[in-house]
């Protein structure tokens, strides 16, 4: 056991060179931003929910670090905002989603966790994870990363009704959260700098749900009430 253990650290550290060698031979490239291919806002009684589809979210250049056993986050965030005339918009609402996806070579099995609504910026350390997935194929776990589906990002009750409200919304892959010497020239490489975001309207107010209708029985001979 020692010796598997020994062996995938010492993989482990020759992925984070590889990655690092190729972040410093790449020239400086504008972010590549992943095909959206769905976005929606809906308002209900209870809560604002955002879902968002997106393409492809990872380069080839991602993908061969994840095969090498270079665990990768992904992040969603989205903020709410009410519209102020005399000041700064004022924030509402920020929710933040982050998944970590890890190739596991003893199974040759993808490992997804996804941690809880946070912060941004708490490091990954402090990122408690709250769901745990395995899949067998990476083109059927990055589907996963790449969308969100009816996310409550604020409460209705923090709506005003009278006020215009917006979200703004982000995907992106989280450099931060990887060891520190990789960090280093992979924000100017176009391969790692992985973004996309999105500006919505929130809906004026919920829609009203119309009242129950009561059926009500009439026997032959009784007028109908």
């Amino acid at each position: 056991m020692r010796r598997v253990v020994g062996r995938l650290s010492l993989r482990c550290v020759c992925a984070l060179v590889w990655v690092f060698a190729l972040a410093c031979l790449a020239g400086p490239a504008m972010a590549r931003e992943p095909e959206i291919q769905f976005v929606s806002l809906q308002r209900n009684t209870d809560a604002l929910t955002l879902t968002v589809r997106l393409g492809s979210v990872a380069t080839s250049a991602v993908e061969d670090a994840l095969f090498k056993g270079v665990p990768m986050y992904f992040v969603w965030q989205a903020d709410v905002y009410r519209d102020r005339w005399y000041w700064t918009d004022k924030r509402v609402s920020s929710v933040v989603r982050t998944f970590r996806l890890a190739y596991q070579p003893l199974t040759r099995r993808w490992r997804l966790s996804q941690a809880h609504d946070g912060v941004t910026g708490a490091g990954a350390a402090a990122l408690q994870y709250a769901l745990h997935q395995n899949f067998e194929s990476l083109d059927e776990v990055l589907a996963v990363v790449g969308r969100v589906s009816n996310w409550a990002i604020a409460d209705t009750a923090r709506l005003d009704n009278d006020v215009e409200h917006r979200v703004e919304w982000r995907f992106s892959l989280d450099l931060s959260l990887l060891p520190r010497p990789f960090q280093i020239g992979m924000a100017t490489q176009s391969d790692w700098n992985i973004e996309v975001d999105g500006r919505l309207d929130v809906p004026a107010r919920a829609p009203v749900e119309p009242p129950p209708e009561i059926a009500v029985e009439v026997k032959p001979g009784e007028p109908a009430r």
